[in-house]
């Protein structure tokens, strides 16, 4: 491969990259656990933390805190694999390493 295809494939790259991470910044995933819904965009911001009423009235408060961990937990887990997948759809063909990790 040469030099100059190489490099206009790496700007292309970055061009693309950012433009998936604008938009992954305006998606969102959601997961709930026990009574906690956390919402969470793909740029692994959280976007909003609701809770179940009744969570709340019960006074467990080590029971809520497990449940918000978890909740939150599991919405950047799932922020994270759409980022991974979104991001890996850039770089198919490239032949780069499988455990590169994006963005760079």
């Amino acid at each position: 491969m040469d030099m100059m295809k190489m490099m206009k494939q790496a700007a292309d790259l970055q061009k693309n990259m950012k433009k998936k991470q604008k938009a992954l910044a305006k998606t969102k995933v959601s997961y709930e656990h026990d009574g906690v819904r956390v919402e969470v965009s793909c740029d692994m911001k959280i976007q909003s933390i609701q809770l179940d009423e009744a969570q709340v009235v019960a006074g467990n408060a080590k029971q809520l805190e497990q449940a918000v961990q978890k909740a939150v937990q599991g919405a950047l887990d799932q922020a994270q694999d759409a980022m991974n997948k979104e991001m890996g759809s850039l770089t198919q063909g490239m032949n780069l390493p499988g455990n590169m990790k994006l963005p760079f």
